[in-house]
């Protein structure tokens, strides 16, 4: 969090706190929005809370350490001074010290704060507009007193809210100076712009602004946002065939062999190695050098071509050894300080195990055949695209099975392919499953 943070200390006796949403309303559920009820105007309204996704439908997201602004618009009737803060709540629900906001453009009622993201996990953010009755009275007071209007009376009414401001003050946190500012403010003994000059040194400033006197407190709507670890948001990718790094005696690469080319990926600084499809390629219309119909023996085919009899989204090419092969080169990568990313890719060879076991997982044309994946004028005869609308139910479950069988293997990144070629809500219950 930024240095500048100030207490979130409990409104003092004399203030009137006004939530925004009714009693009981929770942090909001990543996936389902806020009610209408929930996000009704308060008392000083707080307004058009960004940032903000699909209404807080989804979380929005940063990673940890980084910084980012946090707006609103905020405003009240009348004159009287308005301020706002925003309150980060942790993962555990905790709420932490609010970050006061300032007014982004004068005249604007568009206030923002910058906060910076803590450890990962799925927080919540709010905004709290509040009355700031001491600010409305300097302004005041600094024009009245010197006009000699109502002095004795604009004298005292600053040594009330003085004193009621102290109330709020920690001990050993500068209660004393705010109570010495309502005493001068009160000695009649001195001129009055004296007096009045009592309550305005920066003394009595900074205490003020670490406990401010806040009323009619309202808080927004909770938000999510979901903070995730620094290599979410970037990172140097190293595109890697493991089947490249063969050897005269064996032509096509492991994982094993593979694991020889590590270090001098780390040396150039990269952090993460991305595979292409490490699984077993289908044989039927296996296409041959440069898109060719006609295989040779030597062909080892289109990696997303995926899945064979050995196996398919789960499994390890034979070629490139086995999944303990694929765990040494994980493990070997960590020493170096780099991660592993597979391609996920959503579509099946026509050898795949889902195509005899899920044949409603796939389009069918009117002859009975299955139908393979086109770019026209490509043709990608050796893949079959997904057909999600018959069961989405199983896809999801079985791409949640398949995701955790790798991380379980120690990946934490996945290269999606196409994702635009699969429904919005098929991510949406991937993500939240």
């Amino acid at each position: 969090m930024p240095a500048r943070h100030h207490s979130s200390a409990p409104p003092t006796p004399s203030t009137e706190a006004v939530p925004a949403r009714p009693a009981g309303a929770g942090r909001p559920t990543p996936g389902r929005p806020p009610s209408d009820e929930a996000t009704a105007v308060g008392r000083i309204p707080v307004l058009d809370v960004r940032p903000v996704v699909q209404h807080g439908r989804r979380p929005a997201k940063a990673v940890t350490g980084e910084s980012f602004e946090i707006s609103a618009t905020v405003f009240r009737e009348g004159h009287d001074a308005v301020a706002a803060n925003v309150v980060l709540t942790d993962p555990q629900g905790r709420p932490g010290p609010w970050t006061p906001m300032r007014e982004l453009a004068p005249g604007t009622d568009r206030w923002g704060a910058t906060v910076t993201a803590g450890d990962p996990g799925l927080w919540t953010y709010t905004v709290e507009a509040w009355g700031d009755p001491v600010t409305t009275w300097r302004h005041h007071a600094q024009i009245k007193i010197p006009a000699g209007i109502d002095t004795g009376l604009v004298l005292e009414e600053g040594a009330r809210l003085y004193e009621r401001a102290a109330a709020g003050v920690p001990d050993g946190e500068g209660r004393a100076v705010v109570l010495a500012a309502a005493g001068a403010l009160r000695d009649d003994s001195r001129p009055a712009a004296s007096r009045l000059a009592a309550a305005l040194t920066p003394e009595v400033d900074a205490v003020l602004a670490r406990h401010p006197l806040r009323e009619l407190v309202t808080s927004s709507e909770p938000l999510p946002l979901l903070v995730e670890r620094e290599r979410a948001l970037y990172g140097a990718w190293y595109e890697f065939f493991p089947r490249s790094e063969g050897t005269p005696d064996q032509p096509h690469g492991t994982f094993r062999t593979a694991a020889r080319r590590l270090p001098a990926i780390a040396a150039m600084g990269f952090d993460v190695v991305y595979l292409p499809p490490i699984h077993p390629i289908g044989t039927t219309h296996r296409k041959g050098r440069n898109n060719s119909l006609s295989a040779t023996p030597d062909d080892v085919g289109v990696p997303w071509a995926i899945g064979s009899p050995e196996g398919g989204h789960d499994a390890v090419h034979p070629l490139l050894g086995t999944l303990d092969d694929f765990d040494h080169f994980v493990a070997r990568a960590r020493e170096l300080g780099l991660e592993i990313a597979l391609d996920f890719a959503l579509q099946c060879s026509p050898d795949h195990p889902w195509v005899d076991k899920h044949p409603e997982w796939f389009h069918h044309r009117p002859d009975g055949t299955i139908a393979y994946a086109e770019n026209p004028p490509k043709k990608y005869q050796d893949i079959y695209p997904i057909a999600f609308d018959a069961d989405m139910d199983g896809l999801v479950a079985e791409t949640l099975r398949v995701l955790r069988h790798w991380m379980a293997h120690g990946v934490r990144i996945f290269r999606v392919d196409n994702p635009h070629t699969k429904p919005v809500v098929f991510w949406e219950r991937v993500i939240a499953g």
